[in-house]
């Protein structure tokens, strides 16, 4: 079962799970997003990430989406609200929402428990990213190890993007799906915290500002120059 946001992480996640496993399910979530059209995307990246491959139509699963509106509630973020993205004193940017993986996770967790799944996969990285404390590997592995004994099961969380940073993400999808994955990438997924998409940038839409956007263009950029000089 793969967390599927609808961004670019999440997607290359997709496509390494449909490239790794018979048969993959997906989980998004609506918390109250200020990006809420990565959910309009991510049902994009659905409809068309079959045509990569021939048998993916047939490895892809359930797809559900679930509401957790009281993660807003919990409190303001940059993440859920139209405030001005910056950085705290502790060097985190105030995009971070606390327990956002935690939550994801254990919800994915129990959906996973009904349908007899016992591998979730999950974009995190800690090698290019903005810092989230939620997204490094002793997080996400403690983390595994809770559910696995609360469920009694025994639970894989998989991050094959953790320790890689974006100009590897590129290539790891041009690896897995070629131009037609990468195109797919540029076209329908969503990373920009801003929820931008007027503008199409060699890299994919977004307001070219923000440090989601930053990264992915970045990454971009230098992937593209190791493809220029292969």
């Amino acid at each position: 079962m793969v967390l599927f946001s609808g961004g670019q992480d999440s997607t290359v996640c997709l496509a390494w799970a449909l490239n790794t496993f018979s048969k993959v399910h997906t989980i998004g979530f609506d918390y109250g997003q200020r990006h809420a059209v990565e959910l309009e995307c991510r049902q994009q990246v659905l409809n068309n990430i079959g045509q990569i491959h021939q048998d993916w139509p047939q490895r892809l699963g359930d797809d559900q989406l679930i509401d957790m509106p009281f993660i807003k509630s919990l409190g303001e973020t940059a993440m859920t609200t139209e405030t001005a993205i910056k950085y705290d004193a502790s060097g985190l940017p105030n995009t971070f929402v606390p327990g956002r993986n935690v939550f994801f996770f254990t919800t994915a967790a129990a959906v996973a428990y009904r349908l007899g799944v016992d591998n979730l996969v999950g974009g995190m990285c800690e090698t290019d990213y903005s810092g989230y404390p939620d997204c490094r590997d002793q997080s996400i592995q403690q983390l595994a190890n809770a559910l696995s004994l609360s469920m009694d099961s025994d639970l894989t969380i998989h991050t094959p993007l953790m320790w890689i940073d974006k100009t590897a993400t590129w290539n790891m999808a041009d690896e897995i799906g070629g131009q037609a994955l990468t195109e797919l990438i540029i076209e329908h997924t969503h990373t920009c915290y801003i929820g931008d998409r007027t503008t199409l940038h060699p890299w994919g839409y977004g307001c070219n500002d923000c440090p989601a956007c930053e990264l992915r263009a970045n990454g971009y950029a230098t992937w593209q120059q190791g493809q220029n000089n292969a």
